[in-house]
């Protein structure tokens, strides 16, 4: 947008910015702000003929569509590209080249025809992002040259023939269906090794507890055993000091002996053989007498 015209008053946003001309020369760039241009006498004085233009430096999108491009293997197609760009350099964008949006638009084409003409269908469809990399890494020297940055060139449609987008789609039903099944059967194996690690746990732990009992009943029988001797060792060495004590007093054994008749006294049918050493079981005195 150009502004021209004596005290005409104007201003410029920030999201512009001005090239100022005198006589048709540019002599500087104007910031967002209020701004007159002077009248052309001044005391009968002629002075510069002043305009201003307005450039836009926002950022703006442009679309390329529809490009029909052959593949490195001959296969048509036709692609639709997304430019992102900003004007950083007001200057170069007006003074370097008629129209920097057409420039734009060339530029991306010629470079989106190198790259798929550079690529297979293969390529194409495996590596997408290959082709907006090569548009951008192709295009950012060409148009910083003229004041513009790209921010992004994004491959926006691949739209291939008709034959092949039939073929294409049988192919990628065919590759979700193959996933599908990698999926059941990595699901599948992957439940069977928990199934087999589940029940070698259970085996183990059931070997453990199994060890365990086991141990412990060892444990508790030798404990048994254990106690058992040692009663019996207790019991030896009481009957040992019992023998000493009645063998050292003879009037202890007697005792022993008179309570044992007593306790036996209780039973009626209790039998006490006493004098056997001395008297015959047929009643006959078993030494011998003189007459």
């Amino acid at each position: 947008m150009m502004i021209s015209g004596a005290r005409r008053e104007f201003i410029i946003k920030d999201t512009h910015r001005g090239l100022y001309y005198e006589d048709g020369k540019l002599t500087k760039i104007l910031e967002a702000g209020h701004y007159k241009i002077p009248p052309r006498k001044r005391f009968f004085r002629k002075l510069p003929t002043v305009e201003c233009m307005l450039v836009d430096v926002r950022e703006r999108e442009l679309t390329i569509k529809g490009q029909e491009i052959l593949t490195a293997d001959k296969v048509a197609i036709r692609v639709s590209i997304l430019v992102q760009f900003r004007v950083t350099d007001p200057k170069a964008a007006i003074h370097t080249v008629d129209n920097f949006e057409d420039r734009l638009y060339s530029d991306v084409q010629l470079a989106a025809r190198r790259s798929l003409a550079s690529m297979t269908l293969e390529e194409i469809l495996t590596n997408r992002n290959r082709l907006s990399e090569d548009i951008l890494s192709d295009v950012t020297e060409s148009a910083g040259s003229y004041g513009v940055t790209i921010r992004r060139a994004d491959v926006k449609d691949l739209i291939f023939p008709g034959n092949l987008q039939e073929i294409m789609n049988r192919v990628l039903a065919a590759e979700r269906h193959s996933q599908a099944q990698l999926v059941e059967a990595r699901t599948r194996a992957e439940v069977e090794q928990i199934e087999a690690e589940s029940r070698a746990e259970i085996t183990r732990c059931d070997a453990q507890a199994d060890a365990e009992a086991r141990r412990l009943r060892e444990q508790a029988e030798a404990e048994a055993t254990r106690a058992r001797a040692e009663a019996e060792t207790q019991a030896y060495a009481e009957r040992v000091k019992a023998a000493e004590a009645l063998e050292s007093h003879p009037a202890l054994l007697r005792l022993a002996e008179l309570e044992t008749l007593r306790e036996l006294a209780k039973n009626g049918n209790a039998r006490l053989y006493l004098g056997l050493d001395r008297v015959s079981l047929n009643g006959t005195d078993s030494g011998k007498h003189d007459s």
